[in-house]
C-alpha cells in the first residue's frame, strides 16, 4: 500500500519507504496488546494515518534544525510519519497518556527514526519553544491555542512563520471564532483524491 503514499511523494528515498511500509505491521502488533488505532480503522492505515499526517507535507517544507511539538501525539501522529518524511527537523511527540509514549518510542526505535523525542507530560507542563506546534483533533481550535501559544518560539526560520498547524475536519466556521480571520484553511481534497479526504482540512494559524 505504499504505492498510495508514492502517488503522491514520488521523491521519497529507498530510506523512507522502507519505514513507512514497515509502519502497519508495528501498529498492528501494538493495537493486539493495547488499542492505539481504532481496530475498525486499521484497514485504512495508510490513508486514515500515513497519508492524513503527510498532508502537512503539501503546505510546508520544514527545514533542517526546525523544532516542532506534536502535542497529543496518540500513538505517534502526525508527528512519526512527519518526522520520517522530514528526518533534518526535530519532533517532540507529547501525551500524557503513558502507554500512548511508550508507543511512540518502541516506534522510533524500531525504526530507528533519530529525529524524534517522545514527552510523557501534559500540554500544560510543557516549557519549551518550537517553531511549530501540530495537532490532530486533539480539542477544539481555540483550547488548543490556548494551551499552546506559550511554546512558540520567536526565530523564524521557514517559509510560513512559526505557529500552530492542525488536522480538523467538517465546517470549522463555528470552531475557529475569533480565529476565522487570521487563519489559513487548506482542503485536503485539493492534495489527495481519496474520497475520505473530502472533508478533511489543514489549519495553520500564524502567531
Amino acid at each position: 500500500m505504499t504505492e498510495i503514499i508514492l502517488r503522491y511523494f514520488p521523491d521519497l528515498t529507498g530510506s523512507q519507504i522502507d519505514r513507512f511500509s514497515r509502519l502497519k505491521d508495528i501498529y498492528l502488533t501494538w493495537n493486539s496488546r493495547i488499542n492505539v488505532i481504532s481496530r475498525k480503522d486499521i484497514d485504512n492505515f495508510f490513508v486514515h494515518h500515513l497519508l492524513h499526517s503527510l498532508a502537512i507535507a503539501k503546505i510546508i517544507h520544514f527545514t533542517g534544525g526546525t523544532r516542532i511539538l506534536d502535542a497529543g501525539t496518540g500513538g505517534g501522529f502526525p508527528g512519526i510519519p512527519l518526522a520520517v518524511f522530514f528526518p533534518d527537523s526535530e519532533f517532540f511527540l507529547l501525551d500524557s497518556i503513558e502507554k500512548k509514549i511508550k508507543v511512540v518510542s518502541s516506534v522510533a526505535a524500531e525504526l530507528e527514526i533519530m529525529n524524534v523525542k517522545p514527552l510523557c507530560k501534559r500540554i500544560e507542563e510543557e516549557k519549551g519553544r518550537y517553531e511549530f506546534v501540530l495537532s490532530r483533533a486533539v480539542t477544539t481550535f481555540p483550547e488548543f491555542v490556548k494551551l499552546t501559544r506559550k511554546n512558540i518560539g520567536t526565530e523564524n526560520r521557514n517559509e510560513l512563520r512559526n505557529g500552530i498547524i492542525c488536522l480538523k475536519g467538517g465546517d470549522l466556521s463555528a470552531e475557529l471564532g475569533p480565529f476565522i480571520q487570521k487563519a489559513v484553511i487548506w482542503n485536503i481534497d485539493d492534495f489527495f483524491y481519496e474520497s475520505w479526504f473530502e472533508t478533511k482540512k489543514i489549519v495553520y494559524l500564524p502567531l
